[in-house]
């Protein structure tokens, strides 16, 4: 069970219970405890299925018997300590229900800690140190120079985001890298068609959508004349040896391309520890191929240098080309030695499209067949598409659904909702610049993310659905409450006002923070902190509307607000971790 330091404070106790009235291992026990699908049926549970071998009876049996041991063991032990007000270890009750030990856990003695914890750790709670002196290389985004970051770029950059503030957040040191696609055959074609059809001012005026039609347009004419490609071709090899020409005006290119997808980054708040593409493994890349040569690894097949994957069930790895030039597997392997030379990873972490599986399986597979023990550690993060509901998209530059026409226009539809709901807001433009690409970040985040998206403005811009403004909104809304309250928050308040269902129930949503978050780096799953901030929006508007937060009892008053303050930081903590904006006023 994956839990928060709070949560494990009251299994332990429980378990140590269980082991003064049953005699067996804590280690036994305690994975075994579960929590009950309903909160009345208690806090904790433990289930007698594994006693009933040991005691010869039905595990209902078993589970009332022991539930009465528990109670005359709490009853014969004085508090052990202050915090526990009313009950030994802060247990309040101890039923059997049907074949299990259910444990209720004292409600105030549980406000006290999960709400003083948060109040106290602030944009620190839900961090934790499990990744302590551990590194972890985060490889994603990776567009290929000379075109448009478009929408099928924008998983791999916001799944890849997330997961490292994911582990950022579980105290791992993290190196985002975005492996730039600036080497191979295309860049041949790129030059001969800057030769043939590019302008004299390139160098001053071309942006990436000049260069684009250059890539077009040699396509189109190679289909005419396929001589093309050869020439295309032998550039490539001039640039792989360096030749000045090639090299200059591959640089070129590159500089505006990366002066364009900055500033898409900018707008997403992305940023990257390297900027490292594939042409910087270029000078290690026959190193990489002689040590694969060395191993016995490597054989020439049609002129072609392959790794042959077939006892392993998987097509040749191809190294090297016939006309001798590399691929991009190879510069994957002399990438991967380079990272653990260079950041001596604990994981390393590809959020690459499902569409690359075979690539990354034979990948690794080499990596292990080179005596790589680190091969283990390398992880392919996979995920499906983005799809347009009805293919509804509005673009400037044609088919191609481009990013940044996504995000101008996620803002636009935001700017028009806000100027209709809340004119007079003060910075509309940041408001909306937050909210409107905050929600593409989140409905691109709330799938699973092996799942694909369909992307529909109706249901990604709703204020009131499962979506990123949705809760902006109600962490908005919290923030209006304190604003009204308009007095410092104290966590100096009586926990046992916090007794209604609603205020029970939000309270154990904020204690699960720092277990999703867990669970989110064990499984690269950034939508079970997108689901759980919905959970927990959900529980603060039920207890918001069953009971009034500002009132003339001012005890009661001060302990509502103590709950809507920390309800607003874990919403504000999540949303940060998503790579989101937590805007004060909407």
């Amino acid at each position: 069970m994956l839990r928060s330091a709070i949560m494990d404070y009251f299994i332990k106790n429980i378990v140590s219970l269980l082991k003064e009235g049953t005699n067996l291992p804590e280690n036994e026990i305690e994975k075994f405890i579960e929590i009950p699908p309903d909160f009345k049926m208690g806090d904790y549970a433990f289930p007698c299925y594994t006693l009933s071998k040991i005691f010869k009876k039905s595990p209902n049996i078993i589970a009332a018997e022991l539930s009465n041991t528990l109670q005359i063991i709490i009853n014969k032990h004085p508090p052990v300590s202050p915090i526990f007000k009313e009950r030994y270890r802060g247990i309040a009750e101890i039923k059997a229900i049907g074949p299990y030990v259910n444990f209720f856990v004292d409600k105030v003695t549980f406000s006290e800690l999960v709400l003083k914890t948060i109040s106290e750790e602030r944009d620190g709670y839900g961090n934790k140190t499990l990744g302590k002196e551990k590194t972890v290389v985060v490889d994603f985004s990776s567009p290929n120079i000379a075109k448009h970051l478009a929408v099928h770029h924008l998983r791999s950059a916001l799944i890849g985001n997330a997961i490292r503030n994911i582990y950022k957040t579980l105290g791992y040191t993290c190196v985002g890298i975005n492996h730039l696609g600036d080497w191979g055959t295309q860049f041949g074609q790129l030059i001969v068609a800057y030769k043939k059809w590019g302008s004299e001012n390139a160098h001053k005026t071309y942006t990436v959508t000049d260069l684009n039609n250059l890539y077009v347009r040699f396509h189109q004419e190679a289909e005419k004349n396929p001589g093309l490609e050869d020439e295309a071709r032998a550039w490539f090899k001039k640039l792989e040896s360096g030749d000045f020409e090639a090299k200059d005006l591959w640089q070129h290119f590159k500089d505006i391309s990366l002066k364009e997808f900055q500033k898409i980054y900018d707008m997403l708040g992305i940023h990257f520890d390297a900027f490292v593409g594939e042409s910087f493994y270029n000078t290690m890349v026959e190193d990489t191929i002689t040590r694969i040569k060395e191993k016995g690894l490597a054989k020439v097949s049609e002129q072609a240098l392959i790794i042959d994957l077939e006892p392993y069930n998987m097509p040749p790895c191809l190294l090297r080309k016939k006309d001798d030039t590399t691929l991009y597997a190879t510069r994957d392997i002399a990438a991967a030695e380079y990272r653990k030379k260079t950041y001596d990873f604990d994981k390393m972490i590809y959020v690459v499209g499902s569409e690359q599986k075979l690539h990354f399986n034979q990948f690794f597979k080499v990596l292990e067949l080179m005596g790589y023990d680190w091969a283990n550690n390398c992880v392919h993060v996979d995920f499906g598409l983005m799809k347009f509901k009805d293919g509804k998209m509005s673009t400037r530059k044609g088919k191609v659904v481009l990013l940044e026409d996504l995000l101008i226009e996620a803002v636009e539809r935001i700017r028009k909702i806000i100027e209709g709901k809340n004119p007079s807001l003060e910075n509309k433009e940041t408001v909306a610049r937050d909210v409107g690409i905050g929600a593409v970040i989140f409905a691109d985040l709330c799938t699973k993310r092996n799942k694909d998206v369909v992307f529909d403005w109706d249901e990604v811009l709703n204020f009131e659905g499962e979506t990123g403004p949705y809760i902006q909104y109600t962490h908005a809304r919290l923030c209006s409450i304190l604003r009204k309250y308009g007095k410092p928050v104290t966590a100096d308040i009586q926990f046992a006002l916090l007794k209604e269902d609603e205020s029970i129930l939000l309270i154990k949503n904020l204690v699960q923070f720092p277990s999703v978050i867990i669970k989110a780096a064990e499984f690269y799953e950034p939508s079970l902190i997108c689901n759980y901030l919905i959970d927990v929006c959900g529980s603060l508007n039920r207890f918001y509307n069953a009971h009034r937060v500002l009132s003339d009892d001012e005890e009661l008053t001060t302990a509502r607000i103590l709950l809507v303050d920390v309800t607003r930081q874990v919403i504000r903590n999540g949303l940060t971790i998503l790579g989101m904006q937590a805007p004060e006023q909407m």
